[in-house]
């Protein structure tokens, strides 16, 4: 299988900055040895709670940061789409005005691919990126991506802030780029029902490494949520409940599907979705930071 990203062991630490050195800071890492591969033809989704490191490895894959270790490889030297939460056009050009501004960078930019994108996406050519709404201006970045033939595209949160209307035609939008079996999407965002209906793979980072990267269904078929009432949760019980939560009725939390017959029958066990997944694993990785420190 043909990956179009491959990062191994990226790493970067903001305790080695000038600044962070005087004060004597050890501890300012962003990211530690992140390693993971986007292959060719599917939906990546790159998944963590907010300051987990996800933007800072996009950041170092766009070279607008610097790696302190480790490699970002583009394989094949393919063409980038990157799309982002809200543009960074001037916001007073008009659609037409930004394909004029940016057509001559892209040896390969089809106006005839733009102006049936335009159809395709009902955008206003005459519309300034002001006037645009936001599912609006992220429909033009893949527009742009998909005029200068990018095969792989980069989206950090792009479909933060839209209702699900404009977000479902988003997510079409990706599975229609991927179709061909020739490109690819690495899809960072927090809201993870659109990854359910979208993703083939899955990549976790959680306080700024890796905790899983792989298929979307094995991570989701790997565990289960349980919940069960006050006096439930014995001390026998609490090393496979992972992040669990207390609270007046009782407990929840995450349990590996492995150890399921290891519980009383009386507990409610039911699938967890890629949020709580996310959830819970996070409160049991801080756990384990608590007690290293």
């Amino acid at each position: 299988m043909t990956n179009l990203i491959e990062v191994t062991g990226l790493t970067k630490d903001y305790s080695l900055t000038r600044e962070n050195r005087k004060k004597k800071i050890t501890d300012a890492f962003a990211v530690r040895d992140v390693t993971f591969t986007v292959p060719k033809g599917y939906i990546m989704g790159f998944i963590g709670p907010n300051g987990a490191g996800k933007t800072t490895v996009i950041q170092v894959m766009l070279n607008i940061k610097r790696a302190d270790a480790g490699t970002v490889n583009i394989v094949e030297n393919k063409d980038i789409g990157v799309v982002l939460d809200k543009p960074h056009f001037p916001i007073q050009w008009t659609v037409r005005q930004v394909e004029k501004a940016l057509s001559p960078f892209y040896a390969g930019w089809d106006k005839v691919r733009f102006a049936a994108c335009l159809k395709d996406f009902e955008l206003d050519a005459k519309k300034t990126v002001e006037q645009l709404s936001r599912g609006m201006q992220v429909k033009l970045q893949i527009a742009i991506a998909l005029s200068h033939n990018a095969q792989l595209l980069i989206l950090d949160e792009p479909t933060s802030g839209l209702d699900p209307v404009a977000r479902d035609e988003i997510c079409e939008l990706l599975q229609e780029f991927v179709e061909d079996g020739q490109r690819s999407v690495l899809f960072s965002t927090h809201i993870t029902s659109d990854l359910e209906k979208i993703a083939d793979y899955v990549t976790m980072i959680l306080n700024g490494r890796v905790h899983y990267t792989g298929t979307k269904d094995v991570l989701v078929e790997k565990y289960s949520r349980i919940a069960g009432g006050v006096g439930e949760l014995t001390d026998g019980l609490q090393p496979l409940i992972l992040g669990r939560r207390k609270h007046s009725s009782g407990f929840e939390g995450l349990v590996e599907n492995i150890h399921l017959s290891k519980l009383p029958q009386t507990l409610l066990a039911e699938p967890a979705s890629l949020e709580e997944i996310i959830v819970f694993l996070n409160r049991e990785s801080k756990k384990g930071v608590q007690k290293n420190d």
